[in-house]
């Protein structure tokens, strides 16, 4: 398949602030299968709106693409409690991605309180659809709540034989409730009965807090210099 450079510059890195990020966007000629899917996240590719980017830094290999294998995952203890603890009260719900001001509002409070705008500014509904809204393949939105409050969101893109995850917020103030790794073990248990394999969780940076928690989903692969390898 023959994708359609969008944007190719070098910047600075969001994840090691002493590196160089190059993160080329790459526009498909057309929505993806799932068989299609499952081929561009084994080679390493991320979505974001209707692009597909890999890493290509200059001088830097630290980011690493994960994925879980759905069929031999065995949570942690540690995650066990989160499951218990969540599952009594926490409804889900899976449907089409959407953009709502309860959406876009939720987002915004994890991205601000969190400190995980390098803007510092709010993202727009405008924004928020052309991310996580706008696909080029199928895409499903998994929604957490408690009551009639929406307390978390995963977008979560699905392929034959894998699924990715592309985004995950939550209310700040359910920090204690680990509403990430919930909605991880949700997902992979929805994925299991689909008869889905591989659970990509995005990129691992071994000396980033924000992202080497995913090695705590075992077993797990990483991919290395082009080849997926144990973690």
């Amino acid at each position: 398949m023959q994708f359609r450079v969008i944007w190719d510059q070098p910047e600075p890195c969001p994840y090691l602030p002493t590196e160089t990020a190059r993160l080329p966007l790459r526009a498909p000629p057309r929505a993806l299968t799932p068989s299609q899917l499952d081929e561009q996240l084994a080679a390493g590719d991320r979505r974001s709106g209707r692009l597909l980017y890999r890493t290509a830094c200059p001088s830097c290999s630290a980011c690493e693409p994960l994925r879980v294998d759905i069929e031999r995952f065995a949570p942690s203890k540690s995650q066990r409690r989160v499951w218990r603890r969540n599952a009594g009260d926490v409804a889900i719900t899976i449907g089409t991605p959407k953009v709502d001001r309860e959406r876009v509002e939720l987002f915004n409070r994890h991205k601000l309180e969190r400190g995980l705008s390098r803007s510092g500014e709010a993202l727009s509904d405008q924004a928020y659809r052309q991310w996580l809204v706008d696909t080029c393949c199928t895409t499903l939105e998994v929604g957490f709540r408690l009551g009639e409050r929406l307390v978390a969101v995963s977008i979560l893109d699905l392929g034959q034989a894998s699924a990715s995850s592309v985004y995950h917020y939550f209310d700040p103030a359910e920090s204690d409730r680990s509403l990430g790794v919930f909605s991880a073990l949700a997902e992979m248990a929805f994925l299991r009965d689909r008869g889905v394999r591989w659970y990509y969780l995005g990129l691992y940076v071994r000396d980033c807090d924000r992202l080497n928690y995913k090695a705590d989903y075992r077993p797990h692969e990483r991919l290395v210099a082009g080849q997926w390898v144990p973690g």
